[in-house]
């Protein structure tokens, strides 16, 4: 620091302070020797000097705007040069609203905006994701006769993207006379924010040229909107265009192959980050550690964290949660402690990744510990994901009558998941007393919500009050209430099934239902007898059997033991919840077929091996 500041001593001392003196700036420091020399000179007044320091500091590689902010009102007669340098710094920055009121004073000082001052003006809007200011600036473009102007009007489809006008977007898109890729990249963006991908990708077909913003802008839209499948089919096409993907590409298509718990797509991917060269900052290396954990290979996701040169709370957390979905309690208990002793500092979602770990593991003692160590260790004050947490693990352990008073207690109102964790614990230890007052409860916060009806009515079923199970039957029919279908993926040779129940489309579906009735015989032999208590409740007993037969993880898994020979295990992919039936089969599919499964639910996963579940039936 004192050998820059020294040096612009020097320039001071054996120039004519010009230009040159700003060109030697490189901080704070620096910025503010110049600025008394200037004020010393009278140099300062001189508008054209003044504006190149304003634009030194506006510059977003140099970090100054506030000095820039601090110097405006010494100015005495500010140009459009230093008005539009002050828009553009704060169109970017934690205030971009501020953008707005230095074009309110340029105008109240008589100066007349140009084709500079629009689009960084615009994308103050799309920062603030603010239609109506967005409109109005929209209208000032139209008013100064800027609205043909080729940069005004791509700041335009991006802001009206960015707000989720799809409509308005596309009406500015179809009047840009000279499209480039920076318009059609902003209204591709705008139809998936809009959650519109068949449009969007209607458009990149079309496309002229296309460049990595694109590609990335591509397969990130398709993931944010749940098409997972197609994220990893645009990456395959980019590769046989022989385009380069970079860092913002190769994190989207990690993604996906995490969403669908393709490792072997996910291996691809890694593999391609590796073959090309491609840093493994901490965003790359981050999602690959997600990918591995929620694709079942926790292993590997703990060796790809223990290679990164750098890690962040971010990939800690991503870390820990991944050991708390498969049931590693202590060691992700581990993971955090060593956090801490890093001198990083636990975010809230930390917390929650710990604690889903605790419940995970029946660590009640340890849990406990650690949801009050937030507030007085850390000063992070619990929020509801961390009650529902606390609820999970009182629950998993027995302790009903406590978790409901910890319900009852919390300082903010318990949300539906937080009265669902408790619901579900009342499912697993048959407490018909405590479920059907919380199955009340949410059913009046959530009529609309066919699990709870479903878990109340097994609740009911279990304790062998069938006259409520009808009740509840009655009631679901009345609402209108239906159980949203389940599916499972399975990925063989680098392509994922899909299979929901009662599916009869995959080309195999006949070799797939013998291999089933083959499994079921064995299993039967084994002492399997199937659960009908959570099969659809407005079936007779017959249906419900065949029901259960062809739900959609046992397809999978009849696909899998066709397909993947063992010591490979079969990994699968479930939306919902495994139900009591398919938990029991798989434990004992594992065991007579000497095969390991791996099936990820929407709540965690289940290593099924040798007869047993890591979740030690309880999920």
């Amino acid at each position: 620091m004192a050998f820059a500041s020294n040096s612009v001593l020097k320039t001071l001392r054996l120039k004519n302070p010009k230009l040159v003196l700003l060109e030697s700036c490189s901080n704070l420091i620096d910025l503010t020797i110049i600025h008394a020399h200037m004020l010393r000179t009278h140099f300062f007044f001189d508008v054209f000097a003044v504006s190149r320091l304003i634009a030194l500091c506006t510059d977003s590689n140099k970090n100054l705007l506030h000095y820039a902010i601090r110097l405006f009102p010494q100015i005495e007669n500010p140009n459009l040069f230093i008005l539009n340098a002050l828009i553009r710094g704060c169109s970017t920055s934690d205030d971009p609203a501020a953008s707005f009121r230095y074009y309110i004073q340029s105008q109240r000082i008589g100066l007349l905006p140009d084709n500079i001052t629009y689009p960084f003006l615009v994308k103050a809007c799309a920062q603030l994701e603010n239609a109506i200011m967005g409109t109005q600036a929209h209208g000032q473009i139209i008013k100064h006769g800027f609205e043909r102007d080729c940069y005004a009007q791509n700041s335009l489809v991006h802001m009206y993207a960015t707000v989720e006008d799809s409509k308005s977007a596309r009406c500015v898109f179809e009047e840009i006379s000279g499209f480039d890729v920076v318009s059609w990249t902003s209204m591709i963006a705008g139809y998936h924010k809009g959650g519109d991908v068949d449009s969007a990708r209607e458009l990149f077909d079309i496309m002229p040229e296309r460049n990595l913003v694109t590609w990335s802008t591509m397969i990130s839209g398709y993931a944010r909107n749940n098409r997972y499948d197609k994220a990893v089919e645009l990456f395959h096409v980019l590769r046989s265009e022989g385009v380069m993907a970079n860092e913002p590409v190769m994190v989207g298509v990690i993604s996906a192959c995490a969403h669908l718990g393709a490792l072997a797509m996910g291996k691809e991917a890694h593999e391609y980050v590796v073959m090309n060269g491609l840093s493994l900052n901490l965003i790359l290396g981050t999602a690959l550690v997600d990918m591995y954990a929620r694709c079942g290979n926790i292993a590997k996701a703990i060796r790809v964290f223990e290679q990164l040169a750098e890690k962040d709370t971010l990939c800690w957390t991503a870390l820990i949660a991944g050991l708390a979905m498969h049931g590693h309690a202590e060691k992700a208990l581990w993971y955090f402690s060593e956090m801490v002793k890093s001198g990083l500092v636990p975010w809230d979602v930390t917390f929650t990744a710990v604690l889903t770990a605790c419940s995970h593991g029946g660590l009640v003692d340890r849990g406990l510990e650690i949801f009050e160590s937030m507030k007085h260790d850390h000063g992070i004050e619990p929020r509801l994901e961390h009650y529902g947490c606390m609820v999970d693990l009182l629950g998993r352990a027995g302790k009903l009558a406590e978790a409901e008073k910890f319900v009852l207690e919390m300082p903010i109102k318990p949300n539906a998941p937080i009265w669902g964790a408790l619901l579900g614990a009342c499912r697993i230890h048959r407490n018909a007393e405590v479920g059907e007052r919380v199955g009340k409860i949410l059913i009046e916060m959530q009529p609309e919500h066919s699990g709870y009806y479903v878990l109340l009515s097994n609740i009911y079923a279990r304790t062998n009050k069938w006259r409520d199970v009808t009740i509840m039957r009655e009631l679901m029919k009345e609402k209108g209430v239906r159980k949203p279908p389940g599916y499972s993926l399975i990925e063989v040779d680098g392509k994922v099934h899909e299979f929901t129940i009662g599916d009869k489309s995959h080309p195999e579906i006949e070799k797939i239902e013998r291999m089933w009735e083959d499994i079921l015989q064995k299993i039967r032999l084994a002492g399997y007898i199937g659960n009908t208590d959570e099969a659809l409740f407005d079936i007779d007993e017959e249906e419900k059997e065949d029901a259960l037969d062809r739900h959609s993880e046992k397809l999978a898994i009849a696909y899998g033991i066709m397909k993947i020979r063992p010591p490979s295990p079969i990994r699968i992919v479930k939306n919902l919840r495994v139900c009591e039936d398919c938990h029991t089969a798989t434990k004992l599919i594992s065991k007579v077929f000497q095969v390991e499964l791996i099936v990820r639910d929407r709540n965690r996963f289940h290593h099924f091996k040798e007869g047993t579940c890591s979740c030690m039936d309880y999920w």
